[in-house]
């Protein structure tokens, strides 16, 4: 989760967010170059005097109207590749429904007969030595790591949104409509997020916690939540 005086993303957890963060990189280090060669352009036009050749030159007006086309390109490209990364969703190993109400969540695993729980914010003065203030649920989102995990998001009652940082994923939950989402754990962890979409007057009351773990313990977990 993010730290305190943070400045940039949180450490990716799955493949869609180190592509998103190495695209971020890429794309500041295209507005760097942009900027640096017009400061130096100001800067050589404020100390040289100008003159008609530079002026009413043709090759300059060919170069800064194909520089910027080329530009645009080297930052189309890898953003529509993770696009379609991101709407890629091909043969889940699990498949999880996520409800928005006002102000909890309610999970359904739809590959188990009874798996079915509402989680709800832990109030600070109820939360343990240890946990994370406004950020605790009662109950965690448990999945196996390194498994493809497609995510089914609706809402109950207003517009709610599913976010997850560290994993990449922010999907609406949208009443009377069904967005689905996919992300893959690369490490065991606790992840946290929040509801990303003014839902009233709880609205930031309404944590995400996704907890990755090795298949064994999904499995005794899976059981134990299930009987």
């Amino acid at each position: 989760m993010a730290n305190h005086s943070q400045f940039g993303f949180q450490d990716a957890s799955s493949p869609i967010m180190e592509e998103l963060v190495e695209f971020h990189d890429h794309a500041l280090m295209v507005a760097l170059a942009i900027c640096s060669l017009v400061l130096y352009l100001l800067a050589l036009m404020l100390m040289e005097k100008l003159s008609s050749n530079t002026v009413d030159a043709q090759e300059i007006e060919l170069i800064w109207t194909i520089l910027p086309a080329i530009v645009l390109i080297l930052l189309a490209l890898p953003s529509l590749q993770i696009l379609y990364m991101m709407d890629e969703i091909d043969e889940p190993d699990l498949t999880l429904k996520a409800i928005g109400h006002q102000w909890y969540w309610s999970y359904e695993y739809t590959d188990f007969k009874d798996l079915t729980f509402d989680s709800y914010m832990i109030p600070t003065t109820e939360l343990p030595p240890g946990h994370f203030r406004l950020l605790e649920v009662d109950h965690r989102v448990v999945i196996p790591m390194e498994s493809h995990v497609r995510i089914i998001v609706t809402a109950n009652d207003v517009l709610h949104s599913w976010a997850v940082p560290a994993l990449g994923v922010k999907t609406d939950a949208i009443p009377g409509r069904l967005n689905q989402t996919s992300f893959i754990t690369t490490r065991p962890g606790i992840f946290y997020g929040q509801c990303s979409e003014i839902c009233g007057a709880n609205h930031s009351y309404m944590p995400i916690v996704v907890e990755s773990s090795p298949l064994t313990y999904f499995e005794n977990w899976s059981s134990l939540m299930s009987s």
